[in-house]
């Protein structure tokens, strides 16, 4: 992988002081989540599994393209899976530097080392497609390029083939375009809810940094918002139903002026999204629909 240097163990030996990892089990993390991959919605990452320090057989690093050099640096990364934080540290035992893990329903864990930033504590709850942190190349012991080491494992610790979409990982190396477009939301609303009124707002559901630029109607079902991260020039899109009993079918969509839309859409309780792309001094186009009730912007918001 695109490592400038590479010391023996820069990945592999890391994992045995983070939950005495065993030795690579060639089954798949037993029934659970369905794992998307760790990036927004629409990217495209190219995984490999080639570096000599991934002693496990089953760690992939994630670039945006082979050979692309620091270019990923401080690009988005999210959760696969819905989950508790379980660690969230710069650690300087071992060459992962910022690592965050999460445990999922099933106990299995999906982990995601040398990053740039932590955007979530240990304890958090958060969401399939919840940004979690960005790409870096922070180690304490070794210097290399940007990229994302990501690692899923069982209960028990043991580093296991990855599934991505409910697909096992192409071994040693797959370009996978991201589908992670909304995932799991959570079943029951936070507490203090006031009635069957929507407990979550479009800046909880893109996250921090991101501030409402504009918003339409769907009836009076709910409404599609969009938002703006300067920190990240990244828009973002969000459908927030106004009445949350049951479920209903949901989709929120943003297009960069240029690339393909990006779509999220199912039967969602809360919302459907967040949607987000960088969109840097570019037009967009945004919408959604509940039920029936649809909304569509022309090309806007270029600045």
């Amino acid at each position: 992988m695109r490592i400038k240097t590479l010391l023996a163990g820069l990945c592999g030996m890391a994992v045995l002081s983070l939950g005495g990892v065993n030795a690579a089990s060639a089954s798949a993390v037993s029934a659970g989540p369905t794992f998307q991959l760790p990036f927004p919605c629409g990217e495209t990452w190219v995984g490999s599994n080639k570096s000599s320090a991934h002693t496990a057989g089953y760690e992939i690093d994630f670039n945006g393209s082979a050979g692309d050099g620091d270019r990923d640096l401080g690009r988005t990364v999210v959760a696969a899976a819905a989950g508790t934080v379980v660690m969230s540290e710069f650690r300087t035992t071992d060459g992962f530097g910022k690592v965050i893990k999460i445990r999922h329903s099933d106990g299995s864990v999906t982990l995601y080392a040398h990053l740039n930033d932590l955007l979530v504590s240990k304890g958090a709850t958060v969401r399939q497609g919840q940004k979690i942190g960005t790409v870096g190349k922070t180690s304490k012991k070794y210097k290399m390029l940007a990229h994302l080491h990501y690692e899923q494992r069982t209960s028990a610790g043991t580093i296991v083939a990855a599934t991505f979409n409910g697909v096992r990982f192409r071994y040693p190396n797959q370009t996978l375009t991201s589908k992670n477009c909304g995932g799991s939301q959570p079943t029951t609303p936070p507490p203090a809810t006031g009635g069957t009124k929507n407990p979550y707002s479009a800046t909880q559901v893109c996250g921090s940094g991101f501030k409402q630029i504009d918003s339409a109607a769907l009836g009076t079902v709910g409404r599609v918002v969009l938002l703006y991260s300067a920190a990240s020039g990244e828009n973002c899109v969000v459908t927030l139903r106004n009445n949350v009993a049951g479920k209903a079918a949901m989709r929120a969509y943003l297009e960069v002026k240029g690339q393909p839309r990006k779509t999220g859409a199912g039967s969602f309780q809360f919302y459907a999204g967040p949607i987000r792309a960088k969109a840097v001094r570019t037009c967009v186009k945004w919408g959604g629909a509940i039920g029936s009730v649809t909304y569509d912007s022309p090309f806007e918001h270029c600045g």
